[in-house]
């Protein structure tokens, strides 16, 4: 950062003071038009946090018009949402229109969205702590890229966080800590706004002291803004240093109920408390009571000067956390009051704060209305001389040639799971750009996920390069795994949300470095769901990666029941921004990947999720490649049933043998029995789904998949699906026609044993499958 002269540096704190003063006008103003102001047709409160921007504005003006470079990339604490679009409406990159329908259809959205606000966001809050953490990983990221050539490191950003205190209580921020202590990460800032208040309460003073010796543990440097200038002039007169010592003393509170009850309570508590200090009445006797207030709450945080100060003095890549104490309710008559997270200004006192600042009525959206002229101009051309102004769009990043096809792995038997461990090694070794695109990840098990043969082809990923000791020794080892700049896997401790971010990081590296990279990562299946919040946000932000849950399902017998998934399948139909496909054999699996690393590039492309299983089977022939489109579309039928058949079986995954046995067995008492193959009940339903709805949107309304398929059946046949998992994923197929249906599946918790008595005592084998189609026949 360049250094300013002192004349300079003084007029750029007047310009953010001013900054300051019109961000928070203008956050306060768009949740009050939202409240008070805009027609309710449902008589539900519109909400906002008024409180919360105003203890940020500061911090953001600081951050956002002196300290922040082009290639910085931030992640703004949820409830500060306005404030943000108040910067960029200042810029002229946010419309009158959308704030007047903040939390409306089309306007600004409750929290600062990458894939629903219209304005720059680099990163999508809502969910707290997963904002802050995600930075971590996308400074790790950006190390990656600069390692593999792929980004100079002249052009290496910083990854900013900025969070509420309440954030602090999230257990993924401290799961996050220890994985960026073992990457070494660098060039990340976490900005606390130290307000002290949470939803419910004062936070407890105990905890926060604590925070100075985990962070610097994990290698941050801590730096705490406590007072501002003002405080600090003020400190150095007599008794000031007496003043210091009370309010650092003075519990949180206290001191926010005091900030409440303005200064005729302040001078009452101070006098009581140290006013036979000396010189201690003299100091207090200086300010009257109004300027007694402002000097109480001149914290760190809402000091422009000290923020800007603090901000250049960390100018290197060392990870930082500022604390940066806060009033909740800054400069408003909420401040301080602890039930102020969730409140808002009434219309009298919102009259009474446009009045304050010179805002006549009618133009409370000018940007910078109630300024003189001078200021005014002033003001606009120092926003539009920032480098936030200059901040490049997003760059396109190009895309990576996929293969034709991807070759099937050579076996009669196998796992789908051993399919992709395969594939992946032959995309490693193929020479192709593919293979140096492909980034993995899994925390902690990608030896049983089948990554091993990757890594060792390719390394794991450090910054400085790591020895492998065993193989220094000539120890015989499965695991060749150096460790150096170039490596292309990142692993993880067992912490599934520290996956789901990094994959999160992994996938939006297209969009904030201008690089592509085609994520991996792999985990057990049932353990998703402990992830379950990371990779709805990652999904939610539109991020692209390749997850695979594996092993799953009732397969992995012996593991039980904690390791045997049962509602994933529901999840990946569930989860929006996510495909999920379910292979049963060794070259579905080389069709989906294929499609998957296409499909995370394109425009309208998402993420995709294969569940896979450690259960070899063996394989089948096929005559042609003719089944291949329609197992990319979800489904297609493995054994075509008659025209006007009277009975099919439907089933996923590595329940196949079973399902071929059983069909074997009543082919010859139901002639034309149909056997379909739903390869994705994902694309299946949602495809249905699309039809209904287009039906009553005037859109094209041709069949969907699923009903084409199902055409070819009787109106009055039945189904029975089967899939090792929740029955509920495959059930639905019987809505499409109105048909019969007889489900099978999991749903309940698994226990230990063989596939041939977990397959019997839960209801999914061979003779299963025959009482099912007995069923619909005597119903």
């Amino acid at each position: 950062m360049t250094t300013k002269t002192n004349n300079n540096t003084s007029n750029e704190m007047q310009m953010l003071e001013l900054l300051e003063s019109r961000l928070r006008w203008l956050s306060s103003w768009t949740v009050h038009n939202a409240n008070h102001i805009r027609e309710k047709r449902d008589g539900l409160k519109v909400g906002g946090h008024q409180a919360s921007c105003s203890s940020m504005t500061a911090i953001m003006a600081a951050l956002y018009f002196h300290a922040l470079r082009p290639q910085d990339k931030v992640a703004v604490k949820p409830h500060a949402g306005p404030v943000l679009h108040a910067i960029h409406y200042l810029l002229g990159n946010q419309t009158q229109e959308k704030l007047e329908r903040f939390r409306g259809l089309g306007g600004v959205q409750s929290y600062p969205s990458r894939t629903k606000d219209s304005i720059p966001v680099d990163f999508s809050t809502g969910s707290v702590g997963l904002g802050v953490a995600v930075t971590a990983f996308s400074s790790l990221m950006q190390d990656y890229l600069i390692a593999h050539g792929q980004l100079e490191e002249s052009d290496a950003g910083r990854m900013i966080a900025l969070m509420g205190d309440a954030e602090l209580d999230e257990g993924n921020i401290y799961e996050c800590l220890i994985e960026a202590y073992k990457h070494d990460i660098r060039n990340c800032w976490w900005v606390v706004d130290y307000n002290r208040q949470s939803l419910d309460s004062t936070t407890a003073d105990r905890m926060f002291r604590r925070f100075d010796d985990i962070f610097e543990t994990c290698g941050w440097r801590v730096v705490t803004l406590k007072y501002g200038k003002r405080q600090q002039a003020a400190f150095n007169k007599p008794g000031g240093k007496t003043l210091e010592q009370w309010i650092e003393n003075c519990p949180n509170a206290d001191f926010a109920a005091l900030t409440y009850q303005g200064g005729k309570a302040w001078r009452k508590r101070l006098v009581k408390d140290i006013g036979n200090k000396p010189n201690v009445k003299k100091l207090l006797a200086g300010f009257d009571d109004d300027t007694l207030a402002d000097l109480m709450t001149n914290l760190g945080g809402h000091c422009v000067e000290t923020l800007s100060d603090a901000f250049d003095a960390c100018d290197d890549d060392r990870p930082t956390l500022f604390i940066a104490y806060t009033v909740k309710g800054f400069g408003l008559p909420l401040a301080g009051h602890k039930d102020n997270h969730s409140g808002m200004m009434n219309p009298t006192q919102m009259d009474g704060y446009r009045k304050s600042l010179g805002i006549k009525r009618g133009s409370e959206w000018e940007a910078y209305g109630g300024m003189g002229d001078n200021a005014a101009a002033q003001l606009k051309a120092f926003v539009e001389d920032s480098a936030l102004a200059q901040h490049r769009s997003e760059a396109t990043a190009p895309t990576v040639a996929i293969p034709e096809r991807f070759a099937v792995p050579a076996g009669d038997e196998q796992s789908t799971q051993a399919a992709f461990g395969k594939i992946l090694l032959n995309l490693a070794k193929s020479g192709e750009e593919i293979g140096n695109r492909i980034v993995t990840t899994a925390p902690d098990v990608t030896q049983t996920t089948n990554l091993g043969a990757f890594v060792n082809q390719r390394g794991l990923f450090r910054r400085q390069e790591v020895a492998d000791v065993f193989q220094q020794a000539q120890i015989p080892s499965a695991q060749k795994w150096s460790a150096h700049g170039a490596g292309q896997h990142i692993e993880l401790g067992i912490a599934e949300n520290n996956f789901f971010l990094m994959l999160t990081s992994m996938g939006l590296t297209a969009p904030h470095f201008g690089t592509r990279l085609l994520p991996v990562g792999t985990v057990y299946d049932p353990f998703i769901a402990r992830g379950l919040d990371a990779l709805n946000y990652g999904c939610y932000q539109d991020a692209r990666f390749l997850l695979v849950g594996t092993p799953s399902g009732l397969t992995l017998g012996p593991e039980g029941g904690a390791h045997q998934s049962i509602n994933t399948p529901l999840i990946g139909i569930g989860q929006p921004g996510l495909v999920y496909f379910e292979p049963a054999w060794a070259d579905e699996v080389a069709l989906m990947m294929r499609w998957a690393f296409d499909h995370m590039q394109q425009k309208d492309g998402s993420s995709t999720y294969l569940r896979l299983s450690t259960r070899s089977i063996a394989q089948i022939e096929r005559d042609n490649d003719d089944w291949e489109a329609d197992a990319l579309k979800g489904a297609y039928w493995l054994r075509q049933p008659a025209e006007g058949a009277e009975a099919a079986i439907a089933f996923t995954g590595a329940i196949a043998p079973e399902v071929l046995q059983a069909y074997d067995s009543l082919v010859t008492d139901i002639p034309g029995l149909g056997l379909m193959n739903v390869t994705s009940p994902d694309l299946l339903h949602r495809g249905w789904s699309e039809q209904r709805a287009s039906r009553w949107e005037g859109r094209d309304d041709s069949p969907c998949h699923a009903k084409r398929l199902l055409d070819q059946l009787s109106p009055d046949a039945g189904l029975i699906t089967v899939l090792d998992g929740s029955p509920s994923a495959l059930s639905w197929l019987g809505a499409v026609n109105g048909m019969k249906v007889s489900p099978l599946g999991t749903d309940r918790f698994g226990q230990t044993g063989d596939l041939p008595d977990l397959y019997n005592a839960y209801r999914i084998n061979e003779s299963a499958i025959i009482d099912a189609a007995a069923e619909l026949f005597l119903a």
